[in-house]
């Protein structure tokens, strides 16, 4: 195995430690949002102060959660572990077969687009089928706990993500706060629904973590 590794180029190297580190991130994700544990625990906030509210408001991938509100940013770390496993391991088990360099990462490419693609088509196929009932599971949002996602900017500057649980079901959605920014990983609960896709939050100061 050792060999086998000193044998590879840096390129490809490179590319089997992003590959297994991408579809590491991805069981570690799926299983705990199957799990229903917090999922945001397994990803990270890549707005650090700057937010990914600019992303693009689209279903989500592997999430429990298949409400209206449970679109995951194309901008968003999930989709980018998603991107990484199409390309990855595409060129990965496609090398010895494709000579051309050009052609081989064309391939890729599209292999990671296609399966970023698929993936949030088909949780907002999922959230579509459930989008005529959602009215009532929103209101019932009210008083739930749960966990920031996304960074939610302050005094509703914003949206952030958050994840709920609602009837023993992970749930994810859009949220706004009138107090200051809640960072990724804060504990919360909803105080009042805002729109068919937005809580309103504030920080819950009971929940010792």
């Amino acid at each position: 195995m050792i060999d086998l590794w000193n044998s590879l180029s840096v390129a490809m190297k490179i590319l089997w430690a992003v590959t297994l580190s991408a579809s590491l991130v991805f069981v570690i994700q799926t299983i705990m949002t199957f799990l229903g544990a917090d999922a945001d625990s397994a990803d990270f906030d890549i707005n650090s102060d700057v937010d990914v509210n600019t992303d693009v408001d689209v279903a989500t991938d592997a999430d429990t959660s298949a409400g209206h509100g449970s679109g995951i940013g194309l901008l968003s770390f999930r989709n980018l572990v998603n991107f990484c496993l199409g390309f990855g391991w595409t060129a990965i088990l496609l090398q010895s077969q494709v000579k051309s360099t050009t052609l081989l990462l064309f391939i890729a490419l599209v292999v990671g687009v296609a399966l970023v693609a698929l993936v949030m088509l088909l949780f907002k196929w999922i959230g579509g089928m459930q989008q005529s009932g959602n009215i009532n599971v929103y209101k019932s949002a009210i008083d739930c706990q749960g966990t920031v996602y996304l960074t939610i900017p302050a005094e509703r500057s914003g949206e952030g993500k958050v994840q709920i649980s609602i009837s023993n079901s992970v749930r994810e959605y859009d949220a706004i706060t009138d107090g200051p920014a809640l960072k990724t990983g804060t504990k919360i609960h909803v105080i009042d629904v805002v729109s068919s896709d937005t809580l309103l939050v504030e920080e819950n100061d009971s929940i010792i973590v």
